[in-house]
């Protein structure tokens, strides 16, 4: 690692996290506008927002959850319902989710009314949509993980069946696919390179962008054994890659030379060396995945910077019922705002 790095011997101070929100449903992704109001993904099926203040409302259209359901298992671990997962700003200021219970792509206003934009490519179901993303273009950039169903099938089996598409003024496309556990997207600061996780296979994937979508020169970024799940990504103005690693409750982050460096560990150890044991073993079970977590940020999925100077950096999570918050010495990668990117935005 070089020595101007910000990272470089550095790491997150536990005694200066603090906490944001209360009663949370699976915040597996916040979005932060640059006045410090939030947005955190609900498994109500829309989303919460938290005010400067602290005043949380939910914003989500009434779906009701059938009993059978309800519990942990069928909803949380079968993805089964509406469960919100990955989303972006629209360019208007509303909300595009990424629905991995419904298999589908939506779109929702900040009153609540949701519209479902994208449900199959060419007549074929989606699968389990992941994340979405814009460009600088306009253009979407939607993730699926799998397309088994159940999705865990996937876990057990260790599928390549998951795929990136985008939806441009030519319609929706699958632009690459034979992935294994497609998760979050993420471009460098030029827009040359896409960023993805494939979540399963313990490892990152980068491809070269063109202008007319196409993606090529696929290959491993960083190691290829990144030591646990990627889930969520993001750049900082350094150019290190951040990533959330669910399930083992660490948050890493790979240098632009390539180097791993763990800035957080909130992972249980010996549930840990179980799930990579049975990893290692093509021996993946559901309740070792459900074993695994910590208690600071359980199932940590998703990191977003935010603040003025987005140096503040939000962890999303799928089990945790509030956002924990910290401070980094090198602030973020501007997202893509409404309209204009978030660090044109008037503050």
């Amino acid at each position: 690692m070089k020595d101007d790095n910000p990272l470089k011997n550095w790491t997150v101070d536990r005694s200066q996290i603090s906490f944001i929100g209360k009663d949370l449903q699976r915040p597996e992704c916040i979005l932060a506008e640059r006045d410090g109001t939030l947005w955190s993904a609900d498994a109500r099926g829309g989303v919460v927002k938290i005010d400067t203040d602290g005043t949380q409302t939910v914003i989500a259209p009434k779906r009701e959850i059938a009993a059978e359901t309800a519990t942990f298992e069928n909803r949380f671990m079968n993805a089964q319902g509406s469960l919100p997962n990955g989303m972006t700003f629209d360019a208007n200021g509303d909300f595009l989710i990424a629905n991995f219970g419904t298999d589908t792509l939506d779109r929702m206003t900040r009153d609540g009314k949701l519209t479902t934009i994208l449900d199959n490519i060419d007549g074929r179901p989606l699968g389990k949509c992941n994340f979405v993303t814009r460009d600088s273009k306009g253009r979407i950039w939607l993730t699926v993980t799998t397309q088994l169903n159940p999705w865990t099938d996937h876990v057990k089996r260790m599928s390549y069946d998951g795929y990136i598409a985008v939806i441009d003024d030519k319609g929706a496309r699958i632009v690459a696919d034979g992935l294994c556990g497609t998760n979050e997207l993420r471009f460098d600061a030029k827009e040359e390179w896409l960023y993805v996780p494939e979540t399963t296979a313990h490892r990152i994937t980068r491809y070269r962008v063109h202008d007319d979508g196409r993606l090529t020169h696929r290959e491993i970024y960083g190691p290829s054994d990144i030591g646990g799940f990627a889930d969520g990504i993001a750049f900082d103005a350094y150019g290190n890659l951040w990533s959330a690693l669910v399930h083992n409750d660490r948050l890493i982050a790979i240098t632009p030379e390539g180097d791993v460096v763990t800035l957080l560990d909130d992972g249980n150890a010996e549930a840990n060396a179980a799930l990579d044991k049975a990893w290692r073993d093509w021996d993946m079970k559901t309740e070792l995945m459900a074993a695994a977590h910590g208690t600071l940020c359980p199932w940590m999925a998703s990191l977003t910077f935010g603040g003025p100077d987005l140096k503040t950096v939000y962890l999303g999570s799928l089990r945790g019922d509030r956002i924990p918050v910290f401070r980094s010495p090198v602030a973020g990668l501007p997202m893509i705002y409404w309209n204009e990117t978030y660090a044109k935005a008037d503050a």
